[in-house]
């Protein structure tokens, strides 16, 4: 025990901290922004002054608390505190507030909801606006009324979050078994990130898995731009963090947007892929229920829609809180005594019992991990999309199946005719999608015919679509993997981009490739042409010219790993100012590795 704890606790007696603490205590927020955006999404409720009292950490005052049989007094205290400045700020009708929730107090849970529930009453805050942290600190698995008391505040219409998730004992274990809205990512995992390949499998992992059960992911203690960005591209929702705001007790600095997340974020959303746009088309916005809607009016809904087997359940901030199923309430509906039921107050059953956690997805989700999310959930019967966090529709089965075929028509027509290969739009989605992933370093590379339109002007045509299809034909050898695309830009013009390999291993690999094709072209001359090292052609102004056999030059852009490029132009123009200098070397080949922005 340190000499500040024994101070303290010399200080004053066990009946004293509450009233102490009334005096020492103040109440701090945090923002909790919105990953795409910078938009706050909420705020973390924090306490500050405990060092005032003689204690390490807000922890450790806790912990007095509970031994002195006080923290039930306590955490109505602080709670009430961090109410009424949140009921205090302009915007917190359209904002949540995260409470970290002592498990501790589970034995005393009629108590905490009724004084919660009469706070909410009088400050005029709907339950959805709260969201209890679940601390993995304490082992929630050996309370035995644990898993009713949460059940409880989520038919309250309370939001549930699993906080310091990855590093406790049962968040795992909670996620499986209770119906959660938010998991944050402990800081663990987040420190870093963008420098550990380990930690950023992990979050995406994490996020996917959470994604299907319908769970949105927050990253927590977010300090530097690397870690937001790192966390953003791995499908983290929202993030909370110093790097973009401190804990404030001063609510009037707190803003309803934050710059520095916004320059990161906004980027994907300065053009729309094709996915984007297909979903758009086919997303079903269909009407929701409110969480707090009788049964009586869902039930009406059903039979003004008979065709209809389920709708979207959302909590007063439109956020979705999962599926209303027919079936799952057409035994009330049906029953002889069903009206009689409902109208009975011993009969305290609300949608919240019926609802059914589904698949949760954003506007922008590319539309096969949308077909993952829906797969790896089954029995679900959509989708539900969001923007901006907020409800924006479903996606059926049948729906998803459609974009997805819509997708590869639309891929097909725009693939070189001749060559088969993905043409100059799925090459630009291309350059957009991997200039935003930064865990990485992306390699473009851009390919000419050197003394090409000689040799189809001398030939003809045929044989010019033959020298393309040589080509075609090497670089669909030598390029592969995962971690390769190649496309045609038309012509005799050609692209590749790979990601994530050695940069030695990248040059070799355009090395044997331009070499190859040198030495495989040579068949499509005559001999007597071989035999004179070229042909005999005009330049653009007629004159008579003697042109070398053909090659292939090479341009290899690197964009280094952490770099963010959000305009494919900036790679396109980097490339053109190198085209000149390939054709002019020996080899036909020029590396690039300085930084596109600032190149």
């Amino acid at each position: 025990m340190s000499a500040a704890e024994m101070l303290a606790r010399h200080r004053f007696s066990d009946d004293q901290i509450v009233t102490l603490s009334k005096l020492a205590i103040e109440t701090a927020f945090q923002p909790i922004v919105e990953a795409a955006s910078g938009a706050v999404f909420g705020y973390e409720t924090l306490m500050r002054g405990h060092e005032k009292l003689g204690f390490r950490s807000p922890l450790d005052l806790l912990d007095r608390a509970h031994e002195a049989g006080e923290l039930l007094a306590l955490e109505h205290m602080i709670n009430s505190r961090a109410l009424a400045a949140f009921a205090a700020l302009p915007d917190f009708a359209s904002r949540t507030l995260f409470i970290n929730l002592d498990t501790r107090l589970v034995v005393e849970a009629a108590d905490v909801v009724e004084r919660l529930s009469s706070h909410l009453q009088r400050a005029g805050i709907p339950a959805s606006s709260i969201c209890f942290e679940i601390s993995e600190r304490f082992d929630n698995g050996d309370v035995p009324e644990f898993g009713a008391f949460l059940g409880r505040l989520r038919q309250e219409g309370f939001k549930l979050a699993i906080d310091d998730f990855g590093t406790g004992h049962s968040g795992m274990k909670a996620l499986c078994d209770h119906a959660v809205d938010y998991l944050k990512i402990d800081r663990h995992f987040v420190s870093g990130i963008d420098r550990d390949a380990r930690k950023r499998h992990l979050v995406k992992s994490t996020v996917n898995a959470a994604h299907v059960l319908g769970i949105r992911v927050i990253a927590e203690g977010v300090e530097t731009q690397a870690e937001f960005i790192a966390c953003r591209d791995a499908g983290c929702d929202l993030a909370q963090g110093w790097h973009i705001c401190r804990p404030q007790t001063d609510m009037t600095v707190l803003r309803p947007v934050y710059a520095l997340a916004v320059g990161a974020g906004t980027a994907r959303r300065n053009e729309r892929s094709i996915d984007s746009i297909l979903i758009r088309r086919q997303i079903e916005q269909l009407p929701a229920v409110r969480e707090n809607a009788s049964l009586e009016s869902v039930f009406e809904l059903f039979r003004k829609d008979p065709k209809r087997t389920f709708f979207p359940v959302l909590n007063a901030n439109d956020e979705p809180r999962g599926i209303l199923y027919e079936y799952h309430v057409k035994e009330l509906s049906y029953h002889p005594f069903g009206r009689d039921l409902l109208k009975n107050k011993l009969y305290q059953r609300s949608l919240a019992h019926f609802t059914t956690m589904a698949p949760v997805a954003d506007l922008e989700t590319p539309a096969e991990q949308l077909l993952a999310k829906f797969a790896d959930m089954g029995g679900s019967e959509c989708v539900i999309l969001t923007e901006n966090m907020r409800y924006a529709g479903i996606l059926s089965a049948s729906s998803l199946l459609r974009i997805i075929s819509e997708k590869q028509l639309k891929t097909a027509e725009d693939q070189n005719p001749l060559t088969g290969l993905p043409g100059n739009r799925s090459i630009h989605e291309y350059l957009q999608e991997q200039g935003l992933d930064t865990d990485q370093v992306r390699y473009v590379c851009y390919f000419d015919f050197d003394n090409f339109k000689p040799f189809n002007d001398h030939y003809g045509f045929q044989m010019g679509d033959r020298a393309i299809l040589l080509f075609t034909s090497l670089m669909r050898r030598h390029f592969i993997g995962d971690d390769i695309f190649i496309g045609h830009l038309g012509g005799d013009d050609f692209f590749a981009g790979v990601s994530g390999r050695d940069a030695a291993d990248v040059e070799a690999l355009l090395e044997r490739l331009l070499q190859d094709f040198g030495r495989e072209a040579r068949h499509l001359y005559s001999a007597e042409d071989l035999l004179a090292g070229g042909i005999r052609g005009r330049d653009r102004d007629g004159a008579p010219r003697d042109y070398p056999l053909m090659r292939c030059s090479a341009v290899i852009l690197a964009v280094p790993k952490g770099e963010l490029v959000s305009d494919p132009q900036q790679i396109s123009a980097r490339i053109a100012a190198l085209k000149g200098a390939a054709k002019g070397s020996e080899r036909g080949i020029v590396f690039c590795s300085e930084r596109v922005r600032h190149a």
